[in-house]
């Protein structure tokens, strides 16, 4: 039986994306993004809303001749994950292993995740918080960078109440500090 997981690189003010919709603060070092393949290593299979999903799929044409070791790690594990793409909006998706949902269904996503021999992720916030209020989140991981953007997409659903365990704190040399937490209370 697998985990369902959430991960996100969020500012320290909360938010994964600004006000103006951009990340480029975000990027990981490379110690940061080596700990990440890591954990996404384990990750059997890995849950994306459309904007999420039209994010990543960059990882099917990575790495470039230029990139560094790890950027060519995390390109062979992102495509040798299965991928479950929500989206009303896509007609179709363009990346092997992945399939297309119209709809996010809270029982489907519990069975497959109760099915699942590995974790399963989910990416993006607006996805993981129709989840976290489902209750079907059993661990939240942020990355939070030491930036305050003052607005923008928040890493966690507004207006939820989510009780979190600590179960890891890491500091790496970047100042970004991992926070892991095991979720105990449902959302209410």
């Amino acid at each position: 039986m697998g985990r369902l997981l959430f991960s996100a690189i969020a500012s320290l003010d909360g938010y994964t994306a600004d006000a103006e919709g951009t990340f480029g603060w975000a990027a990981p070092d490379e110690e940061v993004h080596a700990f990440i393949n890591d954990r996404e290593r384990e990750t059997g299979t890995a849950l994306y809303g459309r904007r999420m999903y039209e994010t990543m799929r960059v990882w099917q044409e990575l790495p470039g001749p230029d990139d560094p070791p790890v950027i060519a790690d995390y390109a062979r594990i992102w495509r040798d994950t299965d991928k479950v793409v929500f989206s009303s909006t896509l007609d179709a998706v363009t990346t092997p292993r992945t399939r297309l949902e119209p709809v996010f269904d809270p029982v489907a996503v519990r069975s497959l995740v109760d099915d699942s021999s590995a974790d399963v992720s989910i990416g993006g916030p607006t996805l993981a918080a129709a989840a976290l209020r489902a209750g079907l989140v059993d661990e939240v991981s942020l990355f939070v960078v030491p930036v305050s953007v003052g607005g923008g997409t928040p890493a966690l659903p507004r207006a939820t109440f989510l009780r979190l365990d600590l179960v890891e704190e890491r500091t790496f040399t970047s100042s970004v500090v991992l926070l892991r937490y095991r979720v105990s209370g449902s959302a209410r």
